[in-house]
């Protein structure tokens, strides 16, 4: 669009060339040849019969001296085509100048000054578009990747106080465990001394209600820390320690690949917790001792009604073991296997907190899947 505007304001350049002619056929036929050019050159540029139809048109100018009215309009065409010594055969019209007056001259020097004055100018234009648009692209890029950096400085910022808040929970536990607790405990203990040596009535029941004020506050510690221990467990990075010590045993290097996916919020009950690293501890010990695969996927999940534990392995047992799976488990069918002492630990934990847990095994892997409703922890 901005090219056809551009031919359109010299074509006004060219315009009173032809109309200082003292004819009107010959100068109309002359513009409409030289639109024709123009039009064809700019529909096919790039292509060589576009340089083709502006060197003939130049050419034409030796045989139709009024054509040579149009030549700024051929040259800003060659210009574009960065060809601008396809007019050079214009040059044949100085050999008959008989038909064009001075003035009709003086315009087509004007329009061919105008012409490449006004080209350089828009090319220059063009460039500073290019470079201001590559810069522009280049900060936005680079906003991009500081905005992302920054939301990882933010991400990991936050992981480190989350972290450090655990850490300064778990302190606070062991504190209280550690000093009031043991303080509690053997004024209990004291107490309880107390009222079998005690001879005096009145004594009694002041004793009894100290004793009792006493368990009380001892089983309120014991749930709060409970609680706190329970809260200062980070399940997704135990999770992650448990696969990076199989990832990488003691020699630098281990023939198990492990994956962590981990999708749930930050909210998880205690017991779920608890539940969930010990089923992934003795199904990751499991694997590691019986399997002959290599590769361990872990995968936890927190659905809006469950949440949802699947650990697999893509080997089968290498040998007898009623602790872990059972052999002789055709390799075309899943099929379940015996409960050895883990597995039935791993039942147990699962029962504890209202969970459902199935083990299946297949020449394909073996599998661990647990549920636990959410509503039986509410």
């Amino acid at each position: 669009m901005n090219r056809l505007l551009e031919k359109c304001a010299i074509l006004l350049l060219c315009l009173p060339g032809f109309l200082m002619a003292g004819s009107v056929a010959v100068p109309v036929l002359a513009l409409l040849l030289a639109l024709a050019i123009s039009a064809a050159a700019q529909l096919l540029s790039g292509h060589f019969l576009a340089w083709a139809l502006l060197f003939c048109g130049s050419a034409a100018c030796g045989a139709m001296p009024i054509l040579l009215c149009a030549l700024p309009l051929f040259l800003y065409d060659a210009l574009r085509e960065r060809k601008w010594w396809l007019i050079i055969p214009a040059i044949s019209v100085t050999a008959n100048l008989g038909p064009l007056s001075t003035q009709q001259l003086l315009c087509v020097l004007t329009g061919l000054a105008v012409t490449v004055i006004w080209y350089f100018r828009v090319e220059d234009l063009s460039r500073s578009v290019n470079r201001l648009t590559t810069l522009h692209d280049d900060i936005s890029e680079k906003n991009l990747q500081l905005a992302e950096k920054n939301k990882r400085l933010f991400e990991a910022q936050d992981n480190e106080v989350h972290v450090a808040t655990l850490k300064e929970r778990n302190r606070i536990a062991r504190e209280i465990h550690d000093n009031v607790g043991h303080m509690l405990t053997r004024s209990i203990l004291q107490t309880g001394a107390l009222q079998i040596i005690n001879r005096d009535e009145k004594l009694k029941e002041p004793l009894a209600e100290l004793k009792s004020t006493l368990d009380g506050a001892m089983t309120s510690i014991r749930e709060s820390v409970h609680d706190l221990h329970d809260d200062s467990i980070d399940l997704k990075r135990v999770l992650q320690e448990m696969a990076d010590a199989v990832n990488t045993d003691a020699g630098g290097k281990s023939h198990f690949d492990v994956s962590l996916q981990y999708d749930a919020g930050d909210y998880i009950p205690g017991e779920i917790k608890l539940c969930i690293a010990g089923i992934v501890k003795e199904g990751i010990s499991n694997a590691v001792k019986h399997s002959n695969g290599d590769r361990i996927d872990i995968i936890f999940r927190e659905h809006p009604g469950f949440y949802q534990l699947l650990l697999e392995d893509n080997g089968h047992a290498a040998s007898s073991d009623t602790d872990s799976r059972e052999t002789g488990i055709s390799a075309d069918d899943r099929t379940p296997v015996s409960r050895g002492i883990g597995l039935r630990n791993m039942e147990d934990r699962a029962g504890s907190v209202g969970g459902r847990i199935t083990f299946t095994q297949s020449g394909r892997g073996f599998r661990i899947f647990l549920t636990i409703p959410k509503g039986q922890n509410l």
